[in-house]
């Protein structure tokens, strides 16, 4: 068995490998190639954690495996980040266990990749402004990756605790952007793309703060009960999502479907449009992406970055 240590990931995956990575699951998942397993996702009753497990198989990469771990909310007393997981590799003709990989900042890049890809197909032509709802540790790396697939003028944005905005700042001027805050009503009707970001359980933005054109990317925490999106505004929107069964029990959208104004039907899988199968924004005022973090995405980075560390060299090999 490979373990490629957490310390190594940030000096081996870059985020363009990622969004390629992620691209292509979002391709082979719409063609049928590749499929996830039902996710386990519960709160342990301790330190407010959400423990759980994702997992798939890709039967054109033969990548095969699960990632374990979760959020948990207290870490920053312990000077550690809130999002921790390890992802597990199987050799899928044998059932062998085949890598263990760090996967904290692998998490971190394959959501930002994810929304990446549904800014890259969806964002409304001409898009200027960036808005950011949420300063935690992933928005950095949503900020950068949207900023890699084009070429917005100005960042906006909001966070429930405003000293926290800093980190926003910050990211928008390494990346030579303007950055400004704003409330909510603000940042929905002057965001061409809006990306959320949060572990909230009720609405932040609200079906009348989006006016105009419009594309959200929707990838906070996802549990039962999550919530960062108004119903309505999503009863209004095209919707796309990377796996339409978690998007509807742990997603964004269950709230729209538990009140009847969403249709499982009416919801596709993001895959459907980088294949061209599906049109994308042809004309729709607002385009929502529920990135509800699939099993499939974290095995492909995690057999990607395995790849490079072996060749590279520091892997480390043990048995098992």
């Amino acid at each position: 068995m490979l373990i490629v240590p957490e310390r190594e990931i940030g000096g081996l995956m870059t985020p363009e490998a990622a969004f390629d990575a992620i691209e292509a699951v979002f391709a082979a998942m719409d063609a049928g190639q590749a499929h996830n397993f039902p996710v386990v996702r519960e709160a342990i009753g301790h330190e407010d954690a959400l423990y759980g497990f994702k997992g798939g198989f890709d039967a054109a990469g033969l990548t095969l495996g699960l990632k374990a771990g979760g959020y948990w909310p207290n870490n920053g007393k312990r000077n550690l980040i809130n999002h921790q997981s390890t992802v597990f590799l199987f050799d899928a003709d044998t059932g062998r266990v085949a890598a263990a990989v760090g996967g904290n900042l692998l998490t971190a890049l394959r959501t930002a990749a994810a929304s990446a890809v549904s800014i890259k197909y969806l964002a409304p032509k001409g898009a200027k402004v960036l808005g950011m709802i949420g300063a935690g540790h992933q928005s950095a790396f949503q900020m950068r990756a949207a900023a890699r697939v084009h070429a917005f003028e100005k960042v906006i944005g909001w966070n429930p605790h405003p000293e926290m905005l800093t980190r926003l700042a910050d990211t928008a001027a390494e990346l030579g952007l303007p950055f400004e805050a704003v409330e909510l009503p603000e940042l929905g009707a002057q965001a061409d793309v809006i990306i959320s970001i949060t572990s909230a359980f009720s609405p932040l933005l609200m079906n009348a703060h989006v006016t105009g054109e419009t594309h959200i990317a929707a990838m906070g925490t996802d549990t039962k009960g999550k919530q960062e999106l108004d119903p309505a505004l999503v009863a209004r929107a095209k919707l796309y999502t990377d796996e339409v069964a978690q998007s509807v029990s742990i997603g964004e959208f269950q709230h729209a479907i538990a009140q009847g104004l969403v249709r499982e039907d009416q919801i596709t899988r993001l895959g459907a449009v980088v294949n061209g199968t599906d049109p994308g924004r042809d004309g729709a005022e607002l385009t929502i992406f529920d990135g509800t973090g699939v099993g499939l995405q974290d095995l492909a980075v995690a057999a990607k970055v395995t790849q490079i560390a072996k060749e590279k060299g520091v892997a480390l090999e043990v048995e098992v």
